[in-house]
């Protein structure tokens, strides 16, 4: 699961490596690099934005329905909270049964309505990626990159960072002082 997630947050790459191209009686001439977030660019389209807009609207229904479930389970656990001391055991006992079942199936509910969302959003990317590779590898042919791409290479799934964002450096904890 894992490296499906990680596959599909990398984005499609034009790619060279800045070697120089090496001819019989020429000059070297570097190779330009070019880098794509694929999915941005997708989603940043009429035909990405309408789609997603039309996934967001199939499932508004799903979501509303995940948060009555939760709201069910926050009014299930304030009773058992605030009415603990005046409740039989035998009372409890259901109430906490009754709990742990609407809690299994939120998070049942959750999941599918995650995965089916997730599988929307990779026929949609994986829909216009196979009219918008061509379409970049024949600009970056024009203007002389070298590139990476396929159709296989379309990533899906929640947007990453933008490729021009540089990672967030991370400060190593200070050492305690003896």
């Amino acid at each position: 699961m894992k490296n499906r997630i990680l596959a599909l947050a990398v984005p499609l790459c034009l790619l060279a490596l800045p070697i120089p191209s090496r001819s019989q009686g020429s000059a070297s001439t570097p190779l330009k690099v070019g880098i794509i977030n694929i999915q941005e660019a997708i989603a940043s389209t009429g035909e990405g934005k309408k789609a997603f807009g039309e996934i967001q609207k199939k499932f508004q229904p799903r979501q509303q329905e995940l948060q009555r479930q939760q709201q069910e389970i926050q009014a299930v656990q304030e009773q058992l909270q605030k009415q603990a001391n005046t409740l039989s055991e035998e009372e409890q006992r259901r109430l906490s049964r009754e709990l742990e079942e609407k809690q299994k199936l939120f998070k049942r509910s959750t999941e599918d309505a995650d995965a089916d969302y997730r599988a929307e959003g990779q026929d949609v990317i994986q829909r216009i990626g196979r009219k918008m590779v061509p379409l970049i590898n024949e600009y970056a042919q024009q203007r002389g990159y070298a590139t990476s791409a396929g159709s296989s290479a379309a990533p899906a799934g929640r947007p990453s960072l933008p490729a021009s964002r540089p990672p967030t450096p991370v400060k190593p904890p200070d050492k305690p002082k003896p």
